[in-house]
């Protein structure tokens, strides 16, 4: 299926990274799909590491912020996931967590980070789907070369109206690299704009039927930039940016929250006049997830037979080269 700079979309001036993914500064992220909902873990290279959180607006749920906001430290993984499975994936965590240590639980404990969607338009959430073995599954399948769209965490989720879930992208920056990834779950078909053009308002289609627009995003940020908690609070708010610039306007019932973490392993740290760069490349990385949940994702059937649609992508095309770009 065609990636978005394949069709020749390209957000902001500053360049990905190899793979245009949260990988690309060595984040490997596993999905488990069940029915229209599921599970996703993004996995640092090692841990702990340096992390901050914020929030654009709170109408939803990351398990372990709090400690994230006291330590600034990030000791598992991120795991994504529909709103009545986040204590089943936090099970699952800390069945998992455990599994690799056996300190755990026995010299010190575990808080498991974990961030949820409702995803209840598609799936049904009174059924529990995912189940707490599911993230084993999804940590053995963490890979560089993972997959976006309606996949995982991602499987039941909407953006704009038409089908969204998993989306993500890099870009370098002051020799150093951000990456973005995203679980899409918000705005209103006619708020979609694609590199500054509004899209939404210009397609000459409309979904048949879509959930209430708030639904929420949670982000997650990683670089190989040496930070500090604090830089990595003020990198993760910059997500909200680049949410906006995609047409998010933060639904009072959305909830948009964030978490940064950095990956290098020296403490060299910046000065916070030199983040600049950085700050540019989440917004573009971000922009840039958004449309790559969008434009991966494709037609989803889920309960009581709702249809989601995926985005019609040569409709979108047209529009965008229509506009000079």
């Amino acid at each position: 299926m065609s990636r978005l700079r394949d069709d020749g979309i390209m957000i902001g001036e500053l360049e990905p990274g190899p793979r245009n993914s949260i990988a690309d500064v060595g984040v490997t992220v596993g999905h488990v799909t069940v029915e229209q909902t599921g599970v996703t873990a993004v996995v640092p290279p090692s841990l702990p590491l340096p992390a901050g959180t914020a929030v654009l607006n709170g109408a939803g749920e990351l398990t372990g912020s709090i400690g994230i906001r006291e330590w600034g430290l990030l000791e598992t993984p991120v795991y994504l996931t529909s709103t009545h499975a986040v204590g089943r994936v936090y099970d699952g965590a800390v069945s998992a967590a455990m599994a690799a240590d056996p300190r755990v639980g026995v010299d010190d404990v575990v808080i498991p980070v974990v961030g949820e969607c409702d995803d209840s338009w598609l799936s049904d959430a009174r059924v529990a789907h995912v189940q707490p073995a599911d993230v084993a599954r999804a940590l053995g399948d963490a890979t560089a070369d993972f997959e976006q769209g309606a996949v995982g965490a991602g499987a039941g989720m909407s953006c704009f109206d038409w089908k969204g879930g998993i989306g993500s992208s890099s870009r370098r920056a002051g020799g150093h690299t951000v990456g973005v990834l995203l679980l899409t779950n918000f705005g209103s078909s006619e708020q979609l704009r694609v590199d500054g053009v509004p899209v939404g308002q210009l397609l000459d289609e409309r979904p048949d039927e879509a959930p209430a627009p708030g639904g929420s995003c949670i982000a997650v940020l990683a670089t190989d930039a040496p930070l500090t908690p604090l830089q990595l609070e003020r990198l993760a708010r910059r997500a909200g940016l680049g949410l906006a610039r995609a047409g998010s306007v933060a639904h009072h019932g959305s909830g948009e929250i964030f978490v940064a973490f950095a990956t290098a392993v020296e403490r060299s740290f910046p000065d916070s006049s030199e983040l600049d760069p950085l700050f540019q490349a989440a917004v573009d990385a971000t922009e840039e997830a958004v449309l790559c949940s969008l434009w991966t994702a494709v037609d989803t059937t889920g309960r009581e037979g709702r249809l989601v649609r995926a985005l019609p992508r040569e409709k979108v095309l047209e529009l965008y080269r229509g506009r000079g770009r």
